[in-house]
Protein backbone atom coordinates (compact mmCIF):
# COMPACT_ATOMS: atom_id res chain seq x y z
CA UNK A 1 0.00 0.00 0.00
CA UNK A 2 1.47 3.30 -0.84
CA UNK A 3 0.54 6.47 1.59
CA UNK A 4 1.32 10.28 1.16
CA UNK A 5 3.13 12.56 3.71
CA UNK A 6 1.14 15.79 3.98
CA UNK A 7 2.60 19.24 4.97
CA UNK A 8 -0.67 20.98 7.04
CA UNK A 9 -0.28 24.19 7.43
CA UNK A 10 -3.53 25.61 10.30
CA UNK A 11 -4.36 28.90 11.47
CA UNK A 12 -6.75 29.39 13.95
CA UNK A 13 -8.19 32.83 14.49
CA UNK A 14 -10.91 33.94 17.11
CA UNK A 15 -14.49 34.64 15.11
CA UNK A 16 -15.22 37.85 14.76
CA UNK A 17 -17.83 38.42 17.16
CA UNK A 18 -14.87 37.22 19.84
CA UNK A 19 -13.34 40.37 21.59
CA UNK A 20 -9.38 40.09 20.97
CA UNK A 21 -7.88 41.83 24.10
CA UNK A 22 -4.37 40.27 23.08
CA UNK A 23 -4.78 42.30 19.34
CA UNK A 24 -6.29 45.32 20.98
CA UNK A 25 -3.37 45.47 23.18
CA UNK A 26 -1.13 45.27 20.30
CA UNK A 27 -2.76 47.86 18.06
CA UNK A 28 -2.61 50.38 21.09
CA UNK A 29 1.36 49.40 20.92
CA UNK A 30 2.26 50.35 17.39
CA UNK A 31 -0.36 53.79 17.37
CA UNK A 32 2.51 54.35 20.44
CA UNK A 33 5.15 53.58 18.46
CA UNK A 34 3.71 56.00 15.43
CA UNK A 35 2.19 53.42 13.20
CA UNK A 36 -1.07 55.19 13.26
CA UNK A 37 -2.26 53.61 9.82
CA UNK A 38 -2.94 50.00 11.65
CA UNK A 39 -5.90 49.01 12.44
CA UNK A 40 -8.11 45.48 13.27
CA UNK A 41 -5.61 43.46 14.45
CA UNK A 42 -6.30 39.99 15.64
CA UNK A 43 -3.91 37.54 17.34
CA UNK A 44 -4.42 33.93 16.33
CA UNK A 45 -2.32 30.78 15.89
CA UNK A 46 -0.09 29.01 13.56
CA UNK A 47 0.75 25.73 13.40
CA UNK A 48 2.45 23.37 11.34
CA UNK A 49 2.46 19.41 11.15
CA UNK A 50 3.35 16.54 8.97
CA UNK A 51 0.52 13.52 8.57
CA UNK A 52 0.71 10.41 6.60
CA UNK A 53 -2.84 8.88 5.30
CA UNK A 54 -3.85 7.27 2.44
CA UNK A 55 -5.50 9.76 0.54
CA UNK A 56 -5.85 13.78 1.04
CA UNK A 57 -9.32 13.14 1.77
CA UNK A 58 -8.80 10.65 5.05
CA UNK A 59 -6.03 13.61 5.85
CA UNK A 60 -8.63 16.16 5.59
CA UNK A 61 -11.07 14.15 7.79
CA UNK A 62 -8.21 13.84 10.48
CA UNK A 63 -7.15 17.44 10.96
CA UNK A 64 -10.88 18.36 11.01
CA UNK A 65 -11.23 16.20 14.01
CA UNK A 66 -7.73 16.99 15.64
CA UNK A 67 -8.97 20.83 15.15
CA UNK A 68 -12.11 20.51 16.53
CA UNK A 69 -10.84 18.73 19.75
CA UNK A 70 -7.64 20.00 20.52
CA UNK A 71 -6.57 23.19 18.27
CA UNK A 72 -9.19 25.43 18.18
CA UNK A 73 -12.07 25.96 20.56
CA UNK A 74 -14.92 25.99 18.35
CA UNK A 75 -17.15 27.90 20.09
CA UNK A 76 -14.94 31.00 19.86
CA UNK A 77 -12.47 29.85 17.60
CA UNK A 78 -12.77 29.33 13.38
CA UNK A 79 -9.69 27.38 11.74
CA UNK A 80 -8.67 26.63 8.58
CA UNK A 81 -6.21 24.44 7.08
CA UNK A 82 -3.98 23.78 3.48
CA UNK A 83 -3.02 20.40 3.17
CA UNK A 84 0.30 20.15 0.51
CA UNK A 85 2.11 16.58 -0.30
CA UNK A 86 5.51 16.35 0.22
CA UNK A 87 6.41 12.70 -0.25
CA UNK A 88 5.15 9.23 -1.01
CA UNK A 89 6.14 6.52 1.17
CA UNK A 90 5.33 2.59 1.37
CA UNK A 91 3.94 1.31 3.88
CA UNK A 92 5.55 -1.98 5.60
CA UNK A 93 4.64 -5.34 4.43
CA UNK A 94 3.11 -3.88 1.13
Amino acid sequence: MTLKKYQAHIYVTLRPSVLDPAGTAVESGLQKMGDRNVEGVRIGKYVELTITSESPEAATQQLDRICDQLLANPVIENYRFELVEVATVMKAGA
